[in-house]
């Protein structure tokens, strides 16, 4: 029953998001869905998490751009991305600093001209969608690491974040490392919460 509800709802959810912000969800959906539904967090606690990112997507989608990127887990929010325009760099990170519900914001995004020559050193889209799943895979395979508590995304600097909650210490080193050890992985950022 919990399970069926969950799914109508992100069903709902996904239907009004904006078709640009659309395609990573429906690329991730089916794994996404059913570990969100067997988390050991209550419905209420994911549905904060859905709202919140509900409004950040309303944002971009009212700005027209999809130059950045969410990751969230109670409340916790982290965003990434690189703007070429300072303007909207500006106004994205003043609304999406105005969402309430946020417990804690992990800011990640950046500037950079179009123009800039540091552009040529950065992963492209697919190679930082790459690096995400990878790092959420070797989660997925780690032998005492619950990987439905925990969110990986990249950025085009190479850099893994790793967000969520490890029931131990130990549980949290074994994903931390786990998420290090991957080709292409330049740095780790660990967000990870230690709480039984």
């Amino acid at each position: 029953m919990r399970l069926t509800a969950f799914l109508a709802a992100v069903g709902i959810i996904i239907t009004a998001l904006p078709a640009h912000a659309q395609l990573l969800d429906v690329l991730t959906a089916p794994k996404t869905l059913i570990d969100r539904a067997i988390e050991a967090r209550s419905a209420g606690d994911i549905a904060k998490d859905n709202q919140i990112v509900l409004k950040v997507n309303g944002i971009m989608g009212k700005m027209g751009t999809v130059k950045a990127s969410t990751e969230i887990y109670e409340q916790r929010l982290l965003i990434t991305g690189i703007f070429d325009d300072k303007a909207l760099y500006d106004r994205f990170q003043k609304d999406v600093k105005a969402v309430e519900g946020v417990k804690k914001l992990y800011w990640h995004v950046t500037y950079l001209a179009a123009n800039d020559p540091k552009r040529k050193q950065l992963l492209d889209w697919a190679d930082t969608t790459v690096l995400a799943a990878k790092a959420q895979g070797r989660l997925v395979g780690t032998a005492g690491v619950a990987d439905v508590n925990f969110r990986t995304t990249a950025d085009p600097y190479g850099t893994v974040y790793l967000l969520g909650r490890a029931r131990s210490g130990e549980e949290g080193k074994k994903a931390l490392a786990r998420a290090q050890d991957g080709t292409g992985v330049k740095k780790v950022m660990n967000y990870v919460e230690v709480r039984p």
